[in-house]
Formats: C-alpha cells, sequence, structure tokens
C-alpha cells in the first residue's frame, strides 16, 4: 500500500504534486525554532504553487476536518507554525514570486513565500524600500511577517510590517478565496479585514498574496556606537533622546551580558567595563545633524562615543547586535523572550532582569530595540539538566510578568503562537478573549486553521 493510500480519502485524492508523505522530508516541516512548544506529527505536508491550490488544499481539510498548521520559513520563534498530531502543514515556500513592482504609485504586490531581504533587494533596483527588517531577514518570509506582524531595527522611524500591508489575497477554511485592502494611498471601506489578519498567525485565513507599501530610498546612514559605563546612563540616554522628539531609523541596546558574549566571539574588544552598548543610525538628509544631537545625549550620560558615515565601517559598527543571539547561543541551550515595554521603563525592565538572573542561577543576555521598548531577553540553560529547564521557564515567566507590571505587553514582534497561549489570556480582559473566540468562529467554524496557536481553548 501507497503512503498517500494510507491517508483519508480527502487527501489521498489530491494531486501527487502537491502532497508529501515521505516522513524524512516531513520532519524538516514539525516545528519552527521556538523552544519549550508543542510539535506533533501530521499526516503529510502539502506544497501549493497557486492560490487555487491553496483552496484545493483547504477545501479538502475543511470538508475531512483535519487540522492544518501553515508554515511560511520555519524561522518563527514561538511554535506558530509546529504541525499537531493528525493534521497537515501547508508549506508556501513554493509561492515566492514578485508578482509586481509598480515604481509609480511605490507599492509591490508578492506571493507569502518570498524571502524578505528578496524583495527589499529587487524593490531598491527600482530606487525604492521596503523598510521592515527582522532579525531573521535574510530567510524569512514575507508571509511569515505579515502573519506576525513582525517588527526589526527600523521600527523606531519606519514602524512594522502592518504599516506596510495595504491589502491581502487569503484562503478562508473553507476554501473561498476573499481579498482584502486595496491598491491606493487611502481607502476606509469596510471594515479593517486587513488589519485583523496581519498578526493573526495562520489561525482565521492562509494568506496568499501581500501588497506592499514602498518608500524612496532613503539616503547614506550614518552610525553612531556609544558604550556606557553604567545601565543607568544608558537608559537616561535613551529617555533624553525620546524626550527630545528625536526618531532615528534605529536605536537598539544591548546589556552586558550580550556586549561580553559578542566581545568573546568577535574580538571586536569592546571591553569588559562596558556595562550598556546603543548602536544608533539615522538615514535621513539631516542624518550628521540628528545624531550630533545624539552624540550629546549620550556623551551627557557618560558614554565613549563613535559615530562614522563610512558603509563599511558602519557595518563593521553594527556588527555586535548582528551577532548578539549567535553569541548567545554559544553559552549554552537558549530561550529567547520577546516583551515590549514603554521606553521610559527599559531600564527598570532589565535590571529586573539582572536580579531574575541572580535568583535563578542563570546567565541571561538581553538586546533588543530601545528605541521602541521591544526587547529580547535571552535564557541560557542547559536542556539535558531538568532543574537547569524548569529555572529557565522560571526565569522567562518571571520576565514575562515583569514586562505587563510595568505597563507592557507580552509580544512585540514575535507573537503568541504556541509559546504564549496563557499569557495573551492573562493580558486581555475576559470580555476582549471573548471577542477573538467570536472572530475565529466566525472565520474558522471548524475550528481547523492552526489549532493551539495564539487561543486555549474555551473553557
Amino acid at each position: 500500500m501507497s503512503a498517500l493510500s494510507s491517508l483519508p480519502p480527502a487527501l489521498a485524492s489530491l494531486s501527487t504534486d502537491l502532497t508529501i508523505t515521505d516522513s524524512d522530508i516531513i520532519a524538516g516541516y514539525l516545528r519552527d525554532e521556538s523552544r519549550f512548544t508543542e510539535a506533533g506529527t501530521p499526516l503529510a505536508v502539502l506544497a501549493p504553487r497557486t492560490t487555487d491550490e491553496v483552496a484545493t488544499c483547504l477545501r479538502a481539510c475543511h470538508e475531512a476536518g483535519i487540522p492544518m498548521s501553515t508554515r511560511g520559513a520555519g524561522s518563527g520563534l514561538s511554535g506558530g507554525a509546529n504541525a499537531v498530531d493528525g493534521g497537515v502543514v501547508l508549506t508556501l515556500h513554493r509561492m515566492n514570486t514578485v508578482v509586481e513592482i509598480d515604481r509609480a504609485n511605490r507599492l509591490a504586490v508578492v506571493q507569502p513565500g518570498v524571502i524578505t531581504c528578496d524583495l527589499r533587494a529587487a524593490v531598491a533596483e527600482h530606487g525604492l524600500y521596503y523598510p521592515p527588517d527582522p532579525g531573521s531577514v535574510d530567510f524569512c518570509s514575507i508571509g511569515g511577517n505579515v502573519s506576525t506582524n513582525a517588527g526589526g531595527m527600523c521600527c523606531v522611524k519606519y514602524g512594522v510590517t502592518g504599516d506596510f500591508v495595504l491589502g491581502l489575497e487569503c484562503v478562508l477554511a473553507d476554501g473561498r478565496i476573499m481579498r482584502t485592502g486595496r491598491r491606493t494611498r487611502k481607502g476606509t471601506a469596510g471594515y479593517d479585514l486587513t488589519g485583523l489578519l496581519v498578526g493573526s498567525e495562520g489561525t482565521l485565513a492562509v494568506i496568499t498574496e501581500v501588497t506592499v507599501r514602498l518608500l524612496p530610498a532613503p539616503g547614506q546612514p550614518h552610525t553612531l556606537v556609544a558604550s556606557f559605563p553604567t545601565l543607568d546612563g544608558a537608559g537616561q540616554a535613551v529617555a533624553a533622546i525620546v524626550d527630545a522628539g528625536i526618531t532615528p531609523s534605529m536605536l537598539e541596546i544591548l546589556d552586558r551580558t550580550t556586549v561580553q558574549a559578542v566581545d568573546s566571539m568577535t574580538r571586536m574588544g569592546i571591553g569588559d567595563d562596558t556595562a550598556a552598548l546603543l548602536l544608533v543610525q539615522h538615514d535621513g538628509v539631516d542624518a550628521p545633524d540628528v545624531l550630533a544631537e545624539v552624540e550629546q545625549h549620550c556623551a551627557g550620560h557618560g558614554a565613549d562615543v563613535v559615530v562614522s558615515s563610512d558603509p563599511t565601517e558602519a557595518d563593521m559598527l553594527l556588527e555586535a547586535r548582528r551577532q548578539a543571539l549567535p553569541a548567545l547561543e554559544r553559552l549554552g541551550d537558549w530561550l529567547l523572550d520577546d516583551v515590549c515595554v514603554p521606553c521610559s521603563r527599559i531600564t527598570e525592565l532589565i535590571a529586573a532582569i539582572e536580579g531574575i538572573a541572580q535568583r535563578t542561577g542563570l546567565t541571561i543576555g538581553v538586546f533588543g530595540h530601545a528605541g521602541d521598548g521591544n526587547l529580547h531577553p535571552t535564557v541560557i540553560y542547559d536542556k539535558t539538566d531538568p532543574a537547569s529547564r524548569d529555572a529557565a521557564l522560571e526565569a522567562f515567566d518571571a520576565i514575562t510578568q515583569k514586562a505587563l507590571d510595568l505597563g507592557g505587553t507580552i509580544t512585540g514582534e514575535h507573537g503568541v503562537g504556541r509559546l504564549k497561549t496563557e499569557w495573551l489570556r492573562r493580558e486581555q480582559d475576559p470580555v476582549n478573549m471573548q471577542i477573538h473566540h467570536l472572530v475565529k468562529q466566525a472565520l474558522d467554524p471548524t475550528g481547523i486553521l492552526n489549532p493551539g496557536a495564539v487561543l486555549l481553548a474555551q473553557a
């Protein structure tokens, strides 16, 4: 008996070109890059090339009640793309075409499997700019970015993925195809269904085409690196920059633990006396003036400052930020958090994390987007040691709770996925959660789309 003939009739009836049943291949589609999230064993992987084929897959799963997990590049960090037992994984990697670049109207139309850096490069050839730049920009996909409303280092000036999505083509749970949004710069006709689907993590529909807004290509960025002898000094500098109304295109922070990890790996000579590092970049015509003002604020709070307008040197200065997670990964197994607090409370959060590290006996490095308060505390532990695993979860929960206590949110850009479903219920009030479930029921009445992600089952 062939693998296909052993599938439920709804799946066995699909084209063999769509259906992957080889267990060795399926193993590569079971989960994303998250830790401490469950992943099941699917019946098959479905790999459509067109919207119509996506619709065919969804109709078959809907009619048979087969759950479906939609997957982009698998670079997520919250378990949003993990497979479920007895379901299927719908991979969109074959839908990887930049359909259109409209220079006159500054927009592009792309399929969900397009890699983000490839879109940025494609529009740059037309003198245009797609700003969203997640840390995984070189290998994450546009569909995944839209599904999690991904951010990145340029969020402080340009915003997140959703700020650039004009419209979507998507397939609903029962296989119906729907278009939302527009191609115009303005439009208020009807409910904002585009905004509803952005960040919905594959639980409401499968996105098959994205229309994104573009900007004129920016000027050559200028870069500043400020090394602070105290964490408090870095926090005060960030507050001063924000209070002054300065909006650089990038404002990143690394704590002492992360700086030392980066220095150990790269031998950049950052120095053991650096308690925090700020990396600032600006790409406007006023870049020299903006960074001169930023330099004053940093130096006024005790920092040693280096500024450069040379692109090669700027890349070298930003290397510390790019290497933050790889450097921390070298220290052991890791559990990456993603929380966001008001910018004025960043220092409080980092100081609290230092206390959590001492209490749990774990190393925790912190880096992230100081310009919008979105930090990524990274807990280092030993997955072979049950006590260390328990301590990692304790630290993760304590950090997430501290973010809420400081008026923040449980996720700034990675999404809820399966990692933070319980935390979503803690952050939102009961009526809010009731509306979440009503929306889910309206668009996915049989509950086949990414079950277990974002929403816990109703009591």
